[in-house]
């Protein structure tokens, strides 16, 4: 039986990587780039507007605006020198969003220029709430700050027939891979489901929990919405409990599949975990000097 199925199971992989080797050539991933391409258009546009506007709210006519540095696939920010009025960010970056028809929810954090920490910070959903934004009338120092809006990436539809017509000739292929494979398996031991497998949607520790799919994150009572990341790298912690992890298996864990490895970025997303779980007593995120990080749950 094994013997009789290995060169259909040779022709069904020779055809499998044909049909990968088409739909990965240029042509085929030019409107996706183009959609990806277009996005950060707007959202450079909508954030530059948004400076713009907070400048003439300071009677500043007259200085350069930085310009928008993209950070990821989902993720763009802005330096703000001594200009940033917290009490009219909400409505401008909504209003400046809106005329680049960009629909995307989206989280905001206004972070320390010096030392990359947290002061501020929202979710669109709260412009909906009949109080507003959190904190949004409290008076903030004049110094430098980032202004860093995170979009929430939204599940993609299919751009054309071409690629659903690839699409249907992949899944053929890799049933008849299917059927070969488990022809041969019924020889052989059953394999261990994989680890990611395992993994559950939600992640408790001491009295939080992580809800990955929704990325939010429970403690004490409150929740929190969280960025793509800032749940990437929370659920990496949550699964290596009191272990220490080096900067490097955290850097390419978190930050390396999406080709952006900024050595900061560590520092920065740890220090908001940090504000996050301070309603968990239990929980604490410690820095192993020279080494990397540990997250210390205790029950």
């Amino acid at each position: 039986m094994i013997h009789s199925a290995s060169p259909v199971f040779k022709t069904i992989l020779r055809n499998i990587c044909f049909l990968f080797a088409v739909m990965c050539l240029p042509g085929n991933r030019s409107v996706a780039n183009n959609e990806s391409v277009r996005f950060a258009e707007k959202a450079n546009l909508a954030l530059r507007r948004t400076a713009h506007h907070l400048l003439i709210a300071n009677g500043d006519t007259l200085s350069a605006i930085p310009p928008v540095k993209q950070l990821d696939a989902n993720t763009f920010s802005i330096r703000m020198e001594h200009v940033l009025d917290y009490a009219k960010l909400p409505g401008l970056l909504q209003e400046s969003l809106k005329m680049q028809d960009i629909t995307s929810g989206y989280n905001v954090a206004v972070l320390d220029c010096d030392k990359g920490e947290l002061r501020l910070g929202y979710n669109f959903l709260e412009l909906k709430q009949k109080d507003g934004v959190a904190c949004q009338k409290r008076k903030n120092e004049g110094q430098c700050y980032q202004l860093q809006v995170s979009f929430i990436p939204q599940k993609q539809e299919a751009n054309s027939g071409g690629q659903n017509w690839f699409m249907l000739s992949l899944g053929g292929a890799l049933a008849g891979l299917g059927l070969v494979a488990w022809n041969k398996s019924r020889h052989r031991k059953i394999t261990e489901p994989t680890q990611e497998a395992l993994i559950s949607p939600k992640l408790e520790f001491s009295k939080s929990y992580l809800d990955i799919q929704n990325q939010t994150l429970v403690s004490g009572n409150i929740v929190q919405q969280l960025t793509f990341r800032e749940t990437k790298l929370l659920g990496l912690f949550a699964r290596h409990t009191n272990q220490v992890l080096e900067r490097d298996m955290i850097l390419k864990s978190v930050w390396e599949d999406e080709g952006v490895t900024v050595g900061r970025s560590i520092d920065v997303f740890v220090s908001r975990l940090r504000k996050m779980l301070a309603n968990d007593p239990h929980v604490k995120i410690t820095a192993i000097h020279g080494v990397g990080y540990k997250m210390e749950v205790h029950s």
